[in-house]
């Protein structure tokens, strides 16, 4: 009987069908998922605004500044520019050199954080921001009211003056603190008085806004009447009743009447979500190219740092391209 020789060929070691490390592979995965999640927030924002008549795009209104999100655009594409090259001297071993390259992006990311926080500052300073916005004429003469209140600091005080009321009825802290309440209250209620005269000034404007509220048939063009009245005209530089309030009491200086922005809330919301979403990941991609930095004088010794500088690029291109369609889409059209 013979046996039958079976020579076992030597196992060859498994390779990827891709030739690519996979740390590359891995960053285009999740560039993949990063792809479906701004998807997502741009058609919302596209959907959004094809379905609301009258979106708010004049930039005096939205105070969007076309100038300096073409400036960051800019700056965008100029640091993508950089990283290749940094890219480039990194695989021809020119390794400080391709340092430079990396500070240098690391710089221009800087300069584009700080132009969008300039930006962000303007919309805080006119208090465009979701949820604070008057859509009607109603709306933004209810807002004003509500900013002339706190300017006298009248609701404040009786906030205070309600708590400590409550205090004094519990007995709250003994006899000695509940008569050091006592005192406050007085206080409070001398500085109330004050500020009542100073609320006497647009009683009639408040009282006004209420009653065009509860009517039966709240009118849009009472509201814009009340609100000309106050505001005054500014296409024809004519003061109005906030001018002389201003003049009277140095309490309402800082006080400007609000303008209605029709779908101002559903603007500012998408705006702050698609561009704050876009400013976390530039500063996500700073942090990459920290990671390249850190080495030091110590970069390129690992062969690993290429790649690492290298997947650090492809994060920063697709950040730079995502901002090329948010440009578009919210400073121009």
């Amino acid at each position: 009987m013979t046996h039958a020789t079976t020579t076992t060929a030597a196992k060859t070691p498994l390779r990827m069908g891709v030739a690519i490390p996979n740390g590359k592979l891995g960053m285009w995965l999740f560039l993949g998922t990063e792809i479906m999640f701004f998807t997502a927030f741009i058609g919302t924002y596209i959907v959004c605004r094809l379905g609301s008549p009258g979106w708010p795009t004049d930039t005096n209104v939205t105070h969007i500044k076309i100038f300096w999100g073409g400036l960051n655009t800019f700056v965008l594409i100029l640091s993508s520019y950089f990283v290749v090259l940094a890219h480039e001297a990194m695989n021809m071993r020119k390794f400080m050199t391709a340092r430079s390259w990396v500070i240098a992006t690391l710089c221009l990311a800087c300069v584009f954080l700080g132009i969008k926080s300039y930006e962000y500052y303007g919309k805080f300073d006119h208090d465009i921001l979701p949820g604070r916005i008057p859509e009607s004429n109603q709306q933004a003469c209810e807002k004003l009211i509500r900013n002339l209140d706190l300017a006298t600091g009248y609701l404040a005080l009786e906030t205070d003056k309600n708590d400590l009321e409550r205090a004094i009825a519990d007995g709250t802290g003994g006899d000695s603190a509940v008569k050091g309440m006592q005192e406050k209250v007085k206080a409070i209620d001398a500085e109330l008085v004050k500020k009542r005269e100073l609320r006497a000034v647009y009683q009639k404007f408040a009282d006004q806004v209420a009653a065009n509220r509860a009517s039966t048939e709240p009118g849009e063009a009472k509201a814009g009447e009340l609100l000309h009245r106050v505001g005054g005209d500014e296409k024809h530089k004519t003061p109005g009743e906030l001018e002389e309030w201003k003049k009277a009491h140095k309490e309402f200086a800082h006080i400007t009447v609000p303008h209605p922005i029709l779908y101002g809330n559903l603007f500012a919301s998408t705006y702050f979500l698609m561009t704050g979403f876009h400013a976390i990941h530039v500063i996500v991609g700073m942090i990459l190219f920290g990671l390249v930095l850190i080495k030091g004088a110590k970069i390129g010794q690992n062969p690993d740092d290429a790649v690492i500088l290298e997947n650090a690029g492809l994060y920063w291109h697709f950040v730079d391209l995502v901002w090329i369609f948010l440009f578009p889409l919210i400073y121009i059209l």
